[in-house]
C-alpha cells in the first residue's frame, strides 16, 4: 500500500493547476511592475514561489528545492519593503536559498570553463561596483555575490535547464546591484529584473525535477509539465 495520500492522476491535476497558478502569477507580477502599478505586484509577488514550490511538492519534487524556492519566498517579502534592514534580511533569505541549491547539487564535479569564466565575472564585477555601493552593503553583498556565483556554476550539474536557471538568477541579482550603484539602466528595470528572477526559480525547479540521485551525482531526465 502506497504511503502516498494522493493518487498518481489526482497528484498530476494538482501539480498542472499549481503550474498554471503560478505563471498567471507571473504574469500578473510582470504586467504590475511594467504598468507601475504597486497593488498587483504587491499582491502577486509574495505568491509566486509558495506556487512553484506547491508545484515541486506535487511533481515529488526533492525537499532541498522547496526549502530553497521557500526562503526564495521569504526574499521575496523583505525585499518589497524600501528599508536597508529588510534588504539586508531578504538577501539573508536568498543566500540560504542558495545554500539549499548547493546542497541539492551534491558533490558532483562541474565543468572546468565555466568556473573560470564565472570566477572571472565576478572579480570583474564586484571591482567595478565596489565604490558605487554603499559602505554598509559593499561586503554583505560580496558575499552574497561569490555564495550566488556558486550556485550558478554548480547548477550547471543538473543539465542544461538548471544551468540557465543559474546563469538567469545571476544576471536577475547583477540588475538589482547596478540599479543600487546607480548604473545607467534599462527602461522598466524592475521588469527585467523580476522577469529574469521568475525565470531562473522555475528553470532550477525544472532541472532538479527533470534530475535523480544516481550514486550522489545527478542525471538529467525527461521533463513532463
Amino acid at each position: 500500500m502506497s504511503a502516498d495520500p494522493l493518487p498518481d492522476g489526482r497528484r498530476e491535476r494538482c501539480a498542472r493547476l499549481l503550474l498554471i497558478a503560478f505563471l498567471v502569477a507571473c504574469a500578473v507580477d510582470l504586467v504590475g511592475v511594467l504598468a507601475d502599478a504597486g497593488p498587483l505586484h504587491l499582491v502577486a509577488k509574495p505568491l509566486l514561489m509558495p506556487l512553484l514550490a506547491g508545484y515541486a511538492a506535487a511533481r515529488r519534487g526533492p525537499r532541498l528545492l522547496i526549502a530553497a524556492l521557500l526562503c526564495g519566498w521569504a526574499g521575496d517579502v523583505f525585499l518589497l519593503a524600501d528599508a536597508d534592514l529588510a534588504f539586508l534580511i531578504g538577501m539573508g533569505g536568498f543566500a540560504a536559498g542558495h545554500v539549499c541549491y548547493l546542497r541539492l547539487f551534491g558533490r558532483a564535479r562541474g565543468a572546468l570553463l565555466p568556473g573560470i569564466g564565472y570566477a572571472v565575472v565576478l572579480t570583474v564585477f564586484v571591482v567595478l561596483i565596489w565604490d558605487g555601493l554603499p559602505a554598509g552593503l559593499r561586503v554583505p553583498m560580496a558575499g552574497y555575490s561569490l555564495l550566488l556565483t556558486a550556485m550558478a556554476y554548480r547548477s550547471g550539474v543538473l543539465g542544461r535547464y538548471a544551468a540557465a536557471g543559474g546563469a538567469l538568477f545571476l544576471l536577475s541579482d547583477a540588475l538589482i546591484a547596478t540599479g543600487i550603484a546607480d548604473w545607467p539602466q534599462l527602461p522598466a528595470p524592475g521588469f527585467w529584473v523580476m522577469l529574469t528572477y521568475v525565470a531562473a526559480q522555475f528553470l532550477l525547479t525544472l532541472g532538479a525535477l527533470g534530475a535523480r540521485t544516481a550514486h550522489g551525482a545527478y542525471r538529467e531526465r525527461s521533463i513532463s509539465i
